[in-house]
């Protein structure tokens, strides 16, 4: 008999820690919904639409950084390393790493995105071509992360970004 008691105990237990129906409710009514009508009620998620799509060819675009940059003349000009945006998006610039040999020696100098000519990049050994001198670029202030940048034009002209608007 003491066995069916502790029985009779441990469903009673069960009973009572199971939620309440809505039938069995005792507070207001419209207080608790029962599950299934709430599902109803819950605003349905629409599906997120496809992404679109664009299928650009093989040729038509490449990756430009780590490309070698040369200038008009054929000399080695560094490679590009990063390209610097505007908060719009819109790119203004290029960082080449120029001089040095392997890293060791060089610095970074940012040029001014119109300075570059991308007419030859159908293979990932052709070079991007700078129109500026050897001498120019050698002069050109070292880029250095968390200060201003000044950025090399290919006409001589400077003309600062204005990113207080």
């Amino acid at each position: 008999m003491r066995a069916g008691i502790v029985i009779i105990s441990l469903i009673a237990g069960l009973a009572m820690s199971l939620p309440v129906s809505a039938a069995e409710d005792n507070g207001p009514p419209g207080s608790r919904a029962a599950p299934a009508e709430a599902a109803k009620d819950a605003p349905k998620k629409e599906p997120a639409p496809p992404p679109s799509v664009t299928v650009i060819g093989a040729r038509d675009a490449l990756g430009i950084l780590g490309r070698e940059v040369r200038s008009a003349a054929n000399e080695n000009m560094g490679r590009i390393v990063d390209v610097i945006v505007d908060r719009e998006g819109t790119v203004r610039a290029a960082v080449i790493d120029f001089g040095g040999f392997l890293g060791v020696g060089s610095r970074k100098i940012v040029v001014d995105w119109s300075a570059l000519r991308f007419g030859r990049v159908a293979n990932k050994s052709d070079s991007i071509t700078l129109e500026l001198t050897k001498e120019q670029v050698i002069a050109a202030p070292e880029y250095k992360q968390d200060a201003p940048v000044i950025v090399l034009g290919a006409a001589g002209r400077l003309q600062p970004w204005d990113f207080d608007k």
